[in-house]
């Protein structure tokens, strides 16, 4: 039998009140962000997509001024270096269609896009469509640029190549700790002539100084060329296979993370083919035997408080995503990774 009394009461008090009226105090908060006074939010699909809705902060090519930005999100529209299915320089455009991520981090309880001072910075301008060192000098001059505004890159490939030219420059003063998050360790030598593909940059990465492999940890890592990646263990890094991630469970994961890496800066990188091909088919090496996506969030969720400084969401190859599926998860990972730096000490600072 239902409560008389209490439906009363219910009714009283949302029976005729617009969307807008949000008694509780934290989602008051959200509400008074993104809805008006008549309970209407901002209709989808109107103006041009950007990452996360973020606002658009566009830059003039040899003369950026970031503003007062604490976080850029940019595309890196670059695939010269996969070694299968090619495809990922359209990434950007597909990720920045996606609607609906966010705004509140219900986990996290927070806006990243309204807590920080954050804006989708447009596209990197390559100089040659052709040469994939090219590409990787224009990446590392464009986040250089960044690093010396104060502003913290949060790219948007583009195959997982690019990484190595932005760790180059946030590595330059300072060895970074990596969280790396993918199917593929990534370390892998000479391919074809060439060390600057997207099978190598964590490799080149430690030989260039950029990043400790002492404070690096792989994530989710799988398939047949497990033996090509010694340099993974000879070096010191801490490899965590998709097989064992079941055993080991996500809360266990989350602490080996935070051990490896302690108070030092931190990259977060993010190749889509960490995920199973189920959550993420829309990729050019793709592994059977991955995390789902809500593994993946429960993951990034408990590295709150980790000194972010930066981070890359790689490989989204959107003509083998039939409907969005890829596209729908890097967004999503993208959003966890902005809404890690909210708790950054270095960006947002907020207690975790």
């Amino acid at each position: 039998m239902i409560d008389e009394t209490e439906l009363a009461r219910l009714r009283a008090k949302y029976g005729e009140a617009a969307g807008g009226a949000i008694h509780d105090p934290e989602f008051q908060k959200v509400a008074r962000a993104f809805i008006d006074e008549n309970g209407t939010r901002a209709a989808p699909f109107i103006g041009f997509p950007t990452f996360l809705d973020a606002p658009v902060h566009p830059l003039v090519p040899g003369k950026p001024d970031f503003g007062d930005l604490q976080v850029a999100l940019y595309g890196v529209p670059m695939d010269l270096g996969v070694t299968n299915r090619p495809g990922s320089r359209f990434g950007p455009r597909a990720v920045r269609t996606i609607e609906r991520i966010g705004p509140y981090e219900h986990v996290l309880k927070c806006m990243p896009t309204r807590d920080l001072r954050v804006a989708d910075v447009g596209d990197i301008v390559f100089r040659s469509r052709y040469s994939l060192e090219m590409c990787h000098q224009d990446i590392e001059a464009y986040v250089a640029a960044m690093v010396k505004a104060g502003v913290v890159p949060l790219g948007i490939g583009g195959d997982h190549s690019i990484s190595l030219p932005i760790l180059k420059a946030l590595g330059k003063d300072r060895p970074l700790a990596l969280i790396h998050l993918d199917a593929h360790c990534d370390t892998a030598g000479i391919f074809d002539y060439s060390k600057f593909h997207h099978g190598g940059p964590f490799r080149e990465a430690v030989l260039e100084g950029a990043i400790d492999p002492t404070k690096t940890i792989q994530i989710g890592i799988r398939g047949a060329s497990e033996y090509v990646w010694e340099f993974s263990y000879d070096s010191g890094m801490t490899v965590i296979h998709a097989e064992d991630m079941p055993r080991l469970g996500i809360p266990a994961i989350i602490e080996k993370a935070r051990a490896v890496v302690g108070d030092a800066p931190v990259y977060v990188s993010f190749d889509v083919d960490c995920l199973d091909p189920a959550y993420a088919p829309g990729t050019g090496t793709p592994e059977a035997g991955g995390p789902s996506t809500r593994e993946m969030m429960e993951l990034l969720r408990g590295l709150a408080g980790l000194d972010v400084v930066g981070g890359d969401v790689v490989e989204v190859a959107p003509q083998y995503d039939a409907n969005t599926t890829t596209a729908q998860a890097a967004a999503q990972v993208l959003f966890e990774i902005l809404a890690l730096m909210v708790f950054s000490p270095s960006v947002g600072g907020r207690k975790a």
